[in-house]
């Protein structure tokens, strides 16, 4: 089948980039076979969107079979949802809890929060009685996460369709090409308030929450701390948590409303052979 080129070609949705409910046939995978499976379905799957973007026919035959291969792409969602589910201490949600908790304790108010990527409606989150937690996930086959792209999301027409949080956390990883992840990042703006609820003082909203692997910041070529701080800064955000394991960073960005949307191109910032690609890319200008 032949591949034709967009011209104007728009930001990758988030299609397989996030995993369906586990089946209970495959949650006796080993942590070390979940890790093996991810890690190789994901290299295959964003040589392919490479190869689709370049209209490369063959390849793109090639990269399908050996996915078939592997097990399909089906094979590759259930990894990730094992890989994150709560019993393997996949919550990150406790993480923002933690950080959070302190100032929810000191309002009446309900907090909304979107998460985006959603696995659980049982995580930290969903079960705050101080948030009201909207998940959404394209592939999501749980009964109360809804099942939509949130780059496709309808764009909020008042406050009341805004987000106090919004939560990205393990997300930005699947998004198969740099360009796509600067735009899901600029997307997140226009979701979020610009105020905590009326007659409360909770200085800790609007916020993003984001996590990614730890290789994605510290082992990259084109991505460090210091890039994605400018990249967020720019877009309108500023550090105010943070924390980092031997796999994951944690941080929590509070939006200021200070937006200058400057252009950050994939270079090298730093140089090595066993360094990994990951990149954002962002377009001037606001989404």
């Amino acid at each position: 089948m032949a591949i034709k080129k967009q011209k104007n070609k728009r930001p990758a949705l988030l299609s397989h980039t996030r995993p369906p409910t586990v089946r209970k046939s495959h949650a006796a995978l080993s942590a070390k076979a979940t890790r093996s499976l991810i890690r190789s379905h994901h290299t295959l799957l964003k040589q392919r969107a490479q190869a689709l973007k370049m209209g490369d026919t063959a390849s793109v035959a090639r990269i399908e079979a050996e996915i078939d291969a592997r097990g399909g792409l089906e094979s590759y969602q259930i990894a990730s949802k094992l890989g994150q589910s709560i019993d393997r201490g996949g919550d990150s949600s406790k993480v923002l809890i933690d950080w959070i908790n302190p100032a929810l304790r000191e309002t009446t108010y309900k907090l909304r929060v979107l998460e985006v990527g959603a696995l659980s409606t049982k995580n930290a989150c969903s079960r705050h009685e101080h948030l009201d937690v909207t998940g959404i996930d394209l592939n999501s086959q749980e009964p109360g996460i809804l099942k939509q792209d949130f780059m496709e999301r309808p764009l909020p027409h008042d406050d009341s369709d805004r987000f106090h949080i919004i939560s990205l956390s393990l997300v930005l990883n699947y998004v198969p090409d740099p360009v796509s992840r600067g735009e899901m990042l600029k997307r997140c703006v226009p979701f979020l308030t610009k105020s905590p609820p009326t007659g409360s003082s909770v200085s800790i909203v609007p916020s993003l929450f984001l996590v990614l692997p730890a290789p994605c910041l510290v082992n990259s070529r084109y991505l460090t701390q210091r890039r994605l701080g400018d990249i967020l800064t720019s877009i309108g955000f500023t550090l105010s948590r943070s924390k980092q394991t031997s796999k994951l960073i944690y941080q929590l960005w509070k939006y200021t409303g200070k937006c200058e949307y400057k252009q950050f191109k994939k270079e090298e910032l730093n140089p090595g052979s066993t360094r990994n690609n990951f990149a954002i890319v962002v377009k001037g200008g606001a989404r």
